[in-house]
C-alpha cells in the first residue's frame, strides 16, 4: 500500500509552519520514522496518517488541534496505542502522538503522582515503586496510562483501591476549541465526572494527577490447572472464593487450550484445561492461607505459585501481549456467575466445526473497592459485576484472521444471555451498540450533554464515541 499524500489543502508551507510552531516534531510519509510511529499495538491495523504530530506539551496539543481544524484533517490521539481497532491512527488524518509527554513525577509526602498524557503504565509503576507506593494501573506495562484511565482502568490493585479513574484527583485537558482546563472535584466537576470512564471523547488529557497508596511490594500469583471434566466444580469454587476473598486477592480463571507451558507435562500441551486461582497483593505467606479451596476441589494437573515484586507482576504479561501480534477480543461483565453461565463458559462457544477453532477465555473477579463507588459518581457505572469475562486471541498469520475472530465472536455470543454490560476499554468493532452496552441510559445521556458542551462538532470521534446530540 502506498503512503498517503498530505491533504491537498495542506500546502508544504503549512506543514513547515506546523513544524516551526511545535516544541515537538512532525513526521510525514516518507520520513524514516514514519512506519514505526504510525504502527499501533495490534498488527492487524495498517492505517496511514497524513501527518504525525509528536507533541511535547499541552501547547503543542492545542496547536495540533487547531491545525487539523484549519485543514480538515481527522484527529486520532495516541498514548500507548493499545486500542484493538487502532483508533489512535487516522487514515489520511493527523495523529496527535503524546509519547514525548511520558514523564512521571512522584510526591511521596502527598502520595501523588503527576503523570504525562503519553506515559505508559510501566513508567508510573517504576516511578512510584522506590517510595513503596502504587496505584491501580492495569496489568500490562506497555499500555498507555491515558487510554486505560479514561475508560475506567482495571488492575491488580482495583479491589483494594478502586479503578484507575477512581484514583485521579485532577486532569489537565485540552478541549476541541484549544482551551486548557483543569478538571477536578472542585473545578469543572462535571467534566471530571465524565473523564472518569467516558473515554477520550471530551479532549486530550495532557496530565493526570493520581492518588498513590502504600504497598509492601510483594505479590503471590497462584494458578491451578484441572482437566475439563472438573470444570463445573472448579468454576463454582472460584465463584464462592470470589464472594468471600479479601480485597488483596484477585480471583482469576481461564478456560482454553494449553500452550507448551513448561510447568505442564508434554502430553497436556494442546489439550483443553480449566484454570482457577488468584493474584495476592501482599505478604506471600498470608496469600498462601487461601490455597485450600483450590487444592480440595479436584485433583489439579499442575499447581503454580510464583512470588515476585509488584513491578515484576505488572510486567509479567508483557511478552505474551507484545507488539507485532494480530489481536482480537470480546468482553462481558457478569453480575452473577450462575451455573448456566459456567456451562456456557466451559462450552467455549460450542464444538468447532470444519475449519473452525475454539477460543480461550479468562475471568477476573471484580467487587471490593470497585463496587463501593456509587454508579452515578463517575462515568464508569457498571460496578455491580462479579466477574469480567474476556475471550481474546493473538496470532501472527493473516490467513487466520477470520477464523480467530469468528471463534471469539461465537464464544462471546454464547455468554450474551448472562451479560450485564461490557467494559468500554474492551470494546472492539461493536460501534454504537457497544457504547450502549458500556453505559446505562442515564449515564449515556449525561455523557451526551458533556459532549454537547465540550465537543459539539465531534472532533474527537476516533474512540468509542459519545455522539453529540446534533450528530
Amino acid at each position: 500500500m502506498s503512503a498517503p499524500t498530505i491533504n491537498q489543502a495542506v500546502a508544504a508551507a503549512s506543514v513547515q509552519e506546523l513544524r516551526d510552531s511545535l516544541h515537538g516534531t512532525v513526521i510525514a510519509p516518507g520520513d524514516s520514522t514514519y512506519d514505526e510511529a504510525r504502527q499501533p499495538w495490534n498488527a492487524m491495523v495498517d492505517k496511514r496518517p497524513a501527518l504525525i504530530a509528536r507533541c511535547a506539551d499541552a501547547g503543542d496539543v492545542a496547536t495540533a488541534i487547531a491545525f487539523a481544524g484549519r485543514h480538515g484533517l481527522e484527529i486520532g490521539v495516541k498514548g500507548g496505542g493499545h486500542s484493538i481497532v487502532g483508533q489512535a491512527v487516522p487514515d489520511g488524518g493527523l495523529m496527535i502522538d503524546l509519547s514525548p509527554m511520558g514523564s512521571v513525577r512522584v510526591d511521596p509526602e502527598q502520595r501523588l503522582a503527576y503523570v504525562g498524557g503519553g506515559a505508559l503504565l510501566g513508567d508510573l509503576d517504576l516511578a512510584a515503586e522506590p517510595h513503596g507506593l502504587a496505584t491501580t494501573a492495569g496489568n500490562v506495562s506497555h499500555t498507555g496510562v491515558g487510554g486505560l484511565t479514561l475508560g475506567g482502568g482495571m488492575g491488580w490493585l482495583a479491589r483494594q483501591f478502586g479503578l484507575s479513574c477512581d484514583n485521579v484527583t485532577a486532569f489537565e485537558v485540552v478541549t476541541a476549541d484549544g482551551s486548557r482546563l483543569t478538571a477536578s472535584a472542585d473545578e469543572n466537576a462535571e467534566l471530571y465526572w465524565g473523564l472518569r470512564g467516558g473515554g477520550g471523547n471530551f479532549g486530550v488529557v495532557t496530565q493526570f494527577t493520581f492518588r498513590l497508596h502504600p504497598i509492601g511490594g510483594q505479590v503471590l500469583s497462584v494458578d491451578f490447572f484441572y482437566p475439563p471434566e472438573a470444570g463445573p466444580e472448579v468454576l463454582r469454587t472460584l465463584r464462592d472464593f470470589a464472594q468471600s476473598a479479601p480485597p488483596q486477592a484477585n480471583p482469576t480463571g481461564w478456560v482454553g487450550t494449553a500452550a507448551e507451558w513448561p510447568f505442564l507435562a508434554p502430553e497436556l500441551h494442546g489439550t483443553s484445561l480449566v484454570n482457577a486461582g488468584y493474584v495476592w497483593i501482599g505478604d506471600p505467606d498470608e496469600g498462601r492461607s487461601l490455597l485450600g479451596p483450590f487444592r480440595g476441589v479436584a485433583t489439579p494437573v499442575a499447581e503454580v505459585a510464583v512470588e515476585s515484586t509488584y513491578v515484576q507482576l505488572q510486567a509479567s504479561s508483557d511478552e505474551p501481549t507484545r507488539r507485532g501480534m494480530r489481536r482480537y477480543w470480546k468482553d462481558h461483565y457478569l453480575r452473577e456467575l450462575t451455573d448456566e453461565a459456567i456451562e456456557a463458559i466451559l462450552a467455549r462457544g460450542g464444538p468447532a466445526g470444519d475449519g473452525e477453532i475454539q477460543a480461550n477465555a479468562s475471568l477476573l473477579g471484580m467487587g471490593g473497592a470497585i463496587s463501593k463507588v456509587g454508579p452515578g459518581e463517575s462515568a464508569f457505572s457498571l460496578r455491580d459485576a462479579a466477574f469480567e469475562f474476556i475471550t481474546s486471541a493473538g496470532w501472527e498469520d493473516p490467513a487466520e484472521d477470520e477464523m480467530r475472530m469468528a471463534a471469539c465472536r461465537r464464544y462471546a455470543a454464547a455468554l450474551e444471555p448472562f451479560s450485564s454490560g461490557t467494559y468500554v476499554n474492551a470494546l472492539s468493532d461493536e460501534g454504537e451498540a457497544g457504547v450502549r452496552l458500556a453505559y446505562p441510559p442515564e449515564t449515556l445521556a449525561r455523557l451526551t450533554a458533556l459532549k454537547d458542551r465540550y465537543d459539539p462538532d465531534n472532533v474527537f470521534h476516533l474512540n468509542h464515541n459519545i455522539r453529540p446530540s446534533r450528530h
